[in-house]
């Protein structure tokens, strides 16, 4: 199942790498780091920031949730080399397509 989420993580920024410009990777390693390192990312640190900003998010009716998603893709692009994202209104826009793609591919794969 981790193994799966990890491709899926990769793949979407795979596919991202080929639609915005502002977001980039150097090599098939640097994508498959970034995948793996986001995936813990989104499993340990997002939880906390979650329960943190909860009364924002539900002031928000949980759109600051997209804001959680932009920094840890920015923190994802600050510690895995080879991956880049321009500035945080490319990881916001970032963050909103990868929920999208990771929506629509997890059906497809029923994952």
């Amino acid at each position: 199942m981790m193994l799966r989420r990890w491709l899926l993580n990769t793949v979407i920024i795979v596919i991202l790498g080929h639609l915005m410009a502002g977001v980039g990777y150097e090599g098939a390693a640097a994508a498959l780091l970034a995948g793996a390192f986001l995936g813990v990312v989104n499993a340990i640190i997002r939880p906390l920031l979650l329960v943190i900003t909860l009364p924002l998010n539900l002031l928000t009716l949980g759109i600051f949730t997209f804001v959680i998603n932009a920094l840890m893709l920015q923190l994802t692009a600050w510690v895995v080399p080879g991956f880049a994202v321009a500035g945080f209104a490319t990881a916001l826009f970032a963050a909103l397509l990868f929920s999208i793609f990771s929506v629509m591919l997890s059906v497809l794969l029923k994952t």
